[in-house]
């Protein structure tokens, strides 16, 4: 519907199922989106499919844990804000929890409308009034996740769903070189095990898509990975495809 808000998506973690159905169903009380997952592998393949605005993350669970999660999430530019929701009030646990640069700490059990209000406030510091919440820009290229659309100089770019996540994690770390296997655990599955050069191939094609309409901005760093840069300047060397 023209002129409708699309909510903020929250992206609840715990192994228990009630506390999932209790949490998710008052945020979208609020009017928030809200997704459950049981397990950390649950938890990085909801975050590689669609970018969350904030993370409610249990730290005990049945894989990996919500500090381990958090870990490997911590690359990811911009950070994804993250509620911590535990059993555990040790005072070692909550600084490192803060120290991996969690927001908040609520310990269990907990009261519903408390949640609510620290997950509204972290909400409001995350994303200040005026900002385009789920829009990624890079020089002429424009990344709409809610739209699930690409433009590059006001042209739209028709990609598949894996090549708008492989353009979508490069454009969040644009400011730095990612490796084939980063590439690998978070547009793929964490448990991918098929070829490592389907990474190659996926670049290159999203390569010839984007260069249709300008210069290139997907650059090979050699044995290192891939990384966007702006255009280089008249007698740069091209990187190969």
């Amino acid at each position: 519907m023209a002129g409708s808000t699309v909510p903020m998506r929250v992206l609840v973690v715990d192994d228990e199922p009630g506390i999932t159905d209790l949490v998710s169903m008052a945020l979208r009380y609020e009017g928030l989106s809200a997704e459950a997952v049981h397990t950390g592998a649950e938890a990085l393949r909801s975050v590689a499919r669609e970018r969350p605005h904030l993370m409610v993350l249990d730290v005990m669970l049945p894989d990996l844990d919500g500090f381990e999660i958090m870990r490997r999430l911590s690359a990811d530019v911009p950070r994804i804000p993250v509620l911590f929701l535990t059993a555990r009030d040790e005072l070692e646990d909550k600084l490192r929890g803060f120290t991996l640069g969690g927001d908040d700490y609520v310990t269990k059990p907990f009261r519903v409308e408390e949640l609510i209000v620290r997950v509204r406030a972290i909400l409001r510091r995350a994303h200040e009034p005026g900002e385009e919440l789920g829009v990624v820009r890079y020089e002429d290229l424009v990344l709409d996740e809610d739209q699930h659309e690409v433009t590059r100089a006001g042209n739209v770019v028709e990609l598949t769903p894996t090549e708008f996540r492989l353009l979508h994690y490069l454009m969040l770390n644009s400011d730095r070189v990612v490796s084939k296997y980063q590439i690998l655990d978070r547009v793929w599955q964490a448990d991918y095990d098929g070829d490592g050069n389907v990474v190659e191939i996926f670049v290159s094609t999203l390569r010839r898509k984007l260069e249709v309409h300008g210069p290139r901005l997907i650059h090979t760093v050699r044995g290192v990975g891939y990384r966007l840069r702006r255009p280089p300047v008249p007698g740069d060397r091209p990187d190969p495809l």
